[in-house]
């Protein structure tokens, strides 16, 4: 556990840079709503593609500001848990 925590602190372990999954299924999910935003971005006058732009952003925000909370809850956890040897 030290050796992870110490590997964090001097930022040899980030994260933040794990692309996330990479899973047929999910790259599949990908094409699939980066193909309904340009259909609707086609559809939308410029000043709703600017909105619509703007609400994609805001939902991207809060995908990872939960993530963020995720790892900051279940990191001491997962710590919890080494201790109880699991």
């Amino acid at each position: 556990m030290k050796s992870i925590l110490r590997g964090l602190y001097r930022g040899d372990i980030i994260p933040s840079e794990h692309g996330g999954p990479q899973s047929e299924e999910y790259r599949e999910t990908l094409r699939k709503i980066e193909s309904e935003e340009r259909y609707f971005m086609e559809k939308m006058p410029p000043d709703g593609r600017e909105r619509f732009q703007k609400l994609s952003f805001l939902h991207l925000e809060a995908s990872e500001a939960e993530k963020e909370d995720l790892f900051s809850y279940a990191f001491p956890h997962g710590g919890d848990l080494k201790s109880d040897g699991v």
